[in-house]
């Protein structure tokens, strides 16, 4: 059997790489700025004594977080897929 992979069957990688890192990137920058809004509204809201707010917003900013862990990740996993791909 002569069964061999299309090397050229991902013709815009580079491309693909492209997109997915912008978009990734506007994800990483808008899960920042909702950390930052997140732990203001926290502080805010811990100092003047309202609890239910604080828990909102501790638990956004626990949400942002993970959101732009995922996002960084995201770049690098996708960086390696499109490696491994190109290297089969």
């Amino acid at each position: 059997m002569d069964v061999f992979p299309d090397f050229g069957g991902v013709g815009a990688a580079d491309d693909l790489r492209t997109v997915i890192g912008a978009l990734l990137m506007f994800v990483l920058i808008i899960a920042v700025l909702m950390l930052i809004v997140s732990a203001i509204v926290w502080a805010i809201a811990s100092s003047t004594g309202n609890a239910h707010t604080a828990t909102k917003a501790r638990l956004g900013a626990w949400v942002a977080l993970g959101a732009a862990a995922l996002a960084g990740a995201g770049v690098a996993w996708v960086n390696f897929l499109l490696g491994v791909g190109e290297r089969l």
